[in-house]
């Protein structure tokens, strides 16, 4: 699959997008207008960009609790996401799913999850489904370092080697579940070596770099679509943010935070850009430009939106 210009600015516009989300996620979070929990995708915006980039709209993904940017990067509407983080009932699970549970199935978004470890049998079940219609629809797992240790995820991963189901697991690994470093909840290395249990590729990236993950999502995607079966792709990044919004963060220290920010995904990818003459600055301003206004919209779209009705508290509690 071929990186043409027009792509390339594509996914600098969807990093700058996923940033400035957040950002303003921050913002109005810390003034107390978002209830409930957030976590932030700010650092890891490669990942979701580079994978969502190789997908067609048809193709599936299932996120995690740290999903703004994977639902960004598959084409959310950030007014519908930000009346739901706002708890309105113009959200996209009318205010009452919150940040970890936004879902598009039109868009093949099956939800963002707060269990973790939640999304591999899902991811198996729409590549399944798939499967068995005979489509060529491929289905991605988005899952963290912490879930990578849960039994729901190397199940998921061995159901769909042996059955080889066009399933690509994209493993996040930003070096911290919740507070504990990698180092000490696991003895691997390179969470990509547990493919080999399973005989499907297991590749690891640098999920700073936009392209090397394109490149190596690419590859998966073309070797589900074909029929071979899924593949373990591990992105290193890193979370510049707290777990959660308020985390203290005493589990890590400042110069670690800064030696990541050094790293930062999209001065990278602007900077590339810059240098083969793709991006200029008058572009640049522009593409910054209409995307403030474009959350400006979201934002006044969340307030001006009402609540959920009392009287609608079990609706949809069934199907």
């Amino acid at each position: 699959m071929s990186l043409n210009e027009e792509k390339l600015l594509q996914m600098y516009t969807t990093m700058v997008k996923i940033r400035e989300f957040e950002s303003k996620v921050q913002e109005f979070f810390a003034a107390g207008k978002i209830p409930g929990f957030v976590h932030l995708y700010i650092g890891e915006e490669a990942v979701a960009t580079g994978t969502c980039a190789v997908l067609r709209p048809a193709d599936y993904i299932t996120s995690t609790h740290r999903g703004h940017g994977h639902l960004i990067a598959k084409g959310g509407d950030l007014k519908k996401m930000m009346a739901e983080l706002f708890g309105k009932k113009t959200g996209y699970c009318k205010g009452k799913g919150g940040s970890m549970h936004i879902a598009d199935v039109d868009l093949g978004i099956l939800g963002a999850n707060g269990i973790v470890g939640g999304g591999g049998p899902i991811a198996n079940g729409a590549a399944l489904a798939a499967q068995y219609r005979g489509t060529d629809q491929v289905a991605v797992c988005f899952f963290g370092d912490g879930a990578s240790n849960q039994g729901t995820t190397q199940e998921a991963m061995n159901l769909a080697s042996a059955w080889k189901l066009p399933v690509v697991f994209v493993n996040e690994n930003n070096g911290y579940g919740i507070s504990c470093p990698t180092c000490k909840s696991m003895a691997v290395a390179d969470i990509a070596d547990r493919a080999a249990a399973y005989d499907m590729p297991g590749v690891v990236v640098d999920g700073n770099d936009v392209v090397a993950v394109y490149e190596a999502v690419a590859e998966a995607v073309d070797r589900a679509r074909k029929g071979n079966g899924p593949s373990l792709i591990e992105c290193k990044t890193y979370r510049w943010c707290g777990h959660f919004e308020g985390d203290a963060c005493t589990y890590r220290d400042e110069e670690e935070l800064r030696t990541w920010k050094a790293k930062d995904p999209l001065a990278r990818f602007r900077e590339k850009l810059m240098d083969q003459g793709i991006l200029t600055e008058d572009r640049d301003r522009k593409i910054r430009e209409t995307i403030a206004q474009e959350l400006q919209e979201a934002v006044r779209f969340a307030e001006e939106s009402p609540l959920p009705a009392p009287e609608e508290v079990l609706e949809d509690v069934y199907a």
